[in-house]
């Protein structure tokens, strides 16, 4: 596959989110074991955009929706009844498969995801659907409750509408009015926290820090890490069986072409194993503070990448090099892998990690 004719359809459908200024950092000398020339293009601005299908349609119209916690029950109950003005998935025919999705935020696993029924082919569906959550009311209070619209693809691949976000825990549930059908507009996605809630496979991995792989010389040496990228499981099926995934890794803050390497593709199935070793060098102690591993999942068909999940394997602390950036959001999961590593030099940590949505950092030339 060539990286030049290939087109990752993640980049092509997505918004800007933000821009960060980079500033330069010892990692520019990072460079991969394929013989690659060392990295240049730490520095300068990177662009942060939102993958997948988040951001790909105009997000308009709007929703009603009322809420109502049952005591009797110990149950919230989420009446949607419906939308209006909703964005167009079919420009020609000016019409969307719309459905509402709802999560009890933070709970972003499946026991906290409930749906509605699909109204095919209407930018004003009515739903008239009662979402009941089994909870009791002081957790409830402590919750965040997240309404999605979503189009509902004949391939799976769902193309967000908009969103409205309550604060339970501000919410006054005496108050007989909010127990009415009310109007909400619906909103861009901002919350990064929300887009990790789909189910997207997991990774077997293995990491190892090197930290002097050429010993004996006199002048101060750098480390390796190590990447062992085994197999993936249960990743969305976009096209039932028959995906074509890879996985492609970064070292960020580098985003340059130089500074990825990827696996073979592995088709016709949503389990598979690769069983890739990656090695990147040029790591002193102190850039492991700084750095993080990016894997990404990509499905390839014809000339384009679908992102399917990913990992973003560091200390998760919000800054590289002095410099706030987004894509320092490891998961607690995901820092505590790197910790072993660091921890444990010339040993392999293997985990099996949770893919997710990530806010992609898009490639520099």
């Amino acid at each position: 596959m060539s990286d030049d004719r290939e087109t990752d359809t993640a980049s092509e459908s997505s918004y800007q989110l933000s821009r960060h200024k980079k500033s330069p950092s010892s990692l520019t000398n990072l460079s991969s074991s394929s013989g690659m020339t060392s990295l240049s293009s730490v520095s300068g601005s990177v662009m942060s955009v939102y993958s997948g299908d988040f951001g790909n349609l105009e997000v308009k119209g709007n929703i009603q929706f009322a809420i109502d916690y049952v005591d009797s029950l110990k149950e919230l109950h989420v009446f949607v009844a419906q939308c209006k003005d909703l964005a167009a998935a079919d420009v020609k025919k000016q019409r969307s498969d719309p459905y509402v999705k709802t999560y009890l935020l933070p709970d972003k696993g499946k026991m906290g995801k409930k749906k509605t029924l699909v109204v095919k082919k209407t930018l004003n569906p009515v739903y008239n659907e009662i979402l009941r959550y089994k909870i009791e009311k002081q957790i409830l209070k402590t919750q965040k409750l997240n309404l999605s619209v979503w189009h509902r693809d004949t391939f799976k691949r769902n193309s967000f509408l908009g969103e409205v976000e309550l604060d339970l825990e501000a919410w006054d549930w005496d108050n007989k009015q909010n127990k009415q059908l009310r109007w909400y507009p619906l909103k861009r996605k901002t919350a990064p926290v929300a887009l990790e809630v789909e189910n997207r496979g997991e990774m077997k991995l293995a990491l190892q820090y090197v930290p002097e792989p050429t010993p004996g010389k006199k002048l101060p040496t750098t480390g390796e890490v190590h990447i062992w990228v085994k197999e993936c499981l249960d990743l969305p099926p976009l096209r039932g069986n028959h995906l074509n995934s890879f996985v492609k890794c970064t070292i960020l803050p580098d985003t340059s072409r130089k500074s990825r390497q990827k696996t073979r593709a592995v088709g016709k199935t949503t389990n598979p194993i690769f069983n890739h070793t990656m090695v990147y060098d040029g790591f002193r102690p102190e850039d492991l503070m700084e750095a993080c591993v990016e894997l990404t999942v990509w499905d390839h068909y014809k000339l384009t990448n679908q992102f399917l999940g990913g990992l973003r394997i560091g200390f998760g602390t919000g800054k590289s090099y002095g410099t706030e950036v987004d894509w320092m959001d490891s998961t607690s999961e995901e820092v505590a892998l790197w910790e072993k590593m660091v921890n444990s030099p010339n040993t392999w940590i293997e985990a099996t990690l949770p893919l997710r949505m990530l806010l992609i950092a898009r490639i520099s030339k």
